[in-house]
């Protein structure tokens, strides 16, 4: 074999290569920006008030996707909560009256039907195999400014993000460090192919220089269950807390190495009548290792699913079970005057 020499470029080389590279990078994000935009919607919603001088209309402003041409849009819950109007409008100036086909509280999620048959449908992409350090962008009608669709970039920060809930757990959230402001509610979270992966929502009050987004896989299975059933049925047994890892297991102490720790039990719930208390390892469920909160959630949300759900606990070291038996959040929130 002849041996082969390498030329190192020269300076005016090394800049053309860099320009080429730098030209090519921002390519792909124009190019991104322009297919996630045609699917960009805005949502203004109205809901009156009952004020000390009477009532007062509220109105509240909010990004959506095109879930398909046949006039499904997705928004955030909180965009559309108690709203008596939904008006959305389209990049290419359509305007329409909406229909909140369903919505659900704990997710953050909800339908909107248009009377519309060729709307620009987004390319939804898989939010499980999105990996953490690449590229993403926010885009929405960020402040609801005119002038249509706002773009931001950033890298994705993590995923998976568990944040705990009066009566629910967060869980799977994607973060990301691209700005998410007022506005982009209900937006699109998209990679560099222009696929959404996540819908951003800006529900966390405390969070500074962090967006969050729901995975659109978690989205996709929301709006399944609205569109079929008009509601999310949702297994519940009242308790919150963290995934386990190492640091925090040696942090207290813990036995387990993993699994998920209890800090929270609601008073009366199926955890607490089962006997789950602050402080409890969960390592496994139904015969399922508990890694992560979303392994829990699994198997106590599972719908095909029966009666109890066997959980396997670490308690101050000692091994042990125990059998829950989940019921409906909402239910059970009446039942107990809440």
């Amino acid at each position: 074999m002849s041996d082969i020499t390498v030329k190192p470029l020269n300076k005016r080389g090394g800049m053309r290569v860099y320009a080429m590279v730098i030209s090519g990078f921002e390519n792909q994000v124009t190019g991104a920006v322009e297919k996630v935009s045609e699917s960009i919607v805005s949502v203004s919603s109205m809901r009156l008030e009952r004020r000390l001088f009477g009532i007062v209309p509220l109105e509240g402003q909010g990004s959506g996707i095109v879930l398909d041409r046949a006039g499904l849009v997705i928004t955030n819950n909180h965009v559309i909560d108690g709203a008596s109007q939904v008006h959305v409008g389209l990049k290419d100036g359509r305007a329409f009256t909406g229909e909140v086909v369903g919505s659900d509280e704990a997710t953050d999620v909800a339908v909107i039907r248009v009377d519309a048959s060729d709307l620009p449908a987004a390319d939804l992409g898989d939010s499980e195999a999105v990996k953490v350090g690449q590229f993403v962008l926010a885009v929405g009608n960020a402040l609801a400014l005119p002038g249509g669709p706002t773009v931001s970039m950033g890298v994705l920060s993590a995923k998976g993000r568990p944040l705990p809930g009066s009566d629910f757990i967060f869980e799977g959230l994607l973060q990301t460090d691209a700005a998410v402001n007022p506005g982009n509610s209900g937006g699109p979270l998209a990679d560099l192919d222009g696929r959404i992966i996540g819908m951003t929502t800006m529900m966390i009050p405390y969070a500074q220089g962090m967006g969050f987004a729901i995975p659109i896989n978690t989205v996709k299975k929301i709006v399944r269950e609205i569109l079929d059933n008009g509601r999310v049925s949702r297994r519940w047994i009242g308790i919150s807390g963290v995934d386990v890892t190492p640091q925090l297991a040696r942090r207290y102490n813990l036995q387990a190495g993993w699994g998920f720790l209890v800090s929270e039990v609601v008073p009366h719930s199926p955890a607490y009548l089962a006997g789950l208390r602050p402080g409890d390892v969960i390592v496994g469920a139904e015969g399922v290792a508990v890694k992560q909160t979303k392994d829990l959630l699994m198997a106590i949300s599972d719908p095909t699913a029966k009666g109890s759900v066997r959980l396997e606990i670490n308690r101050l070291g000692r091994a042990g079970t125990m059998d829950v038996s989940p019921t409906d959040a909402p239910a059970f929130q009446q039942a107990m005057g809440k």
